[in-house]
């Protein structure tokens, strides 16, 4: 099976040694992504605001690896505080459209990195 290793233009590098994604196969697994700017900074906001900038990269990310975001098949989101489920949740009905929403598991973190509020990985599949 093939592997290779995807880092996109466009995508702020991240401070830690990982890649932006892995595609095995048919399959691409996007590492986790944090609102942070062109710069590779942590940007603050909102949760959906940082939920936005994150799902921004992540489909960079997968349509640079050759996926689309009806490809994605699976979301996995960690949020600081479940309170703001809701308002993802409307973001995330926006994003997918009925009949292409991904499966998705949804987690509290104590801690994200940088002080974010969200972190969203995904994993695509033709």
């Amino acid at each position: 099976m093939k592997r290779y290793i995807v880092n996109v233009d466009g995508v702020p590098p991240s401070p830690s040694p990982i890649s932006n994604a892995v595609v095995v196969g048919n399959q691409c697994w996007i590492s986790g992504q944090l609102s942070v700017g062109d710069d590779g900074n942590y940007v603050p906001g909102s949760t959906l605001e940082e939920a936005r900038r994150a799902f921004e990269h992540v489909f960079r990310i997968a349509k640079a690896a050759g996926f689309s975001t009806a490809d994605i098949v699976y979301v996995d989101l960690a949020f600081i505080d479940l309170a703001d489920v809701n308002e993802v949740n409307r973001l995330y009905a926006e994003l997918f459209p009925e009949g292409q929403r991904p499966a998705r598991t949804i987690y509290q973190a104590a801690k994200l990195p940088f002080g974010g509020r969200i972190k969203v990985q995904a994993v695509a599949a033709r």
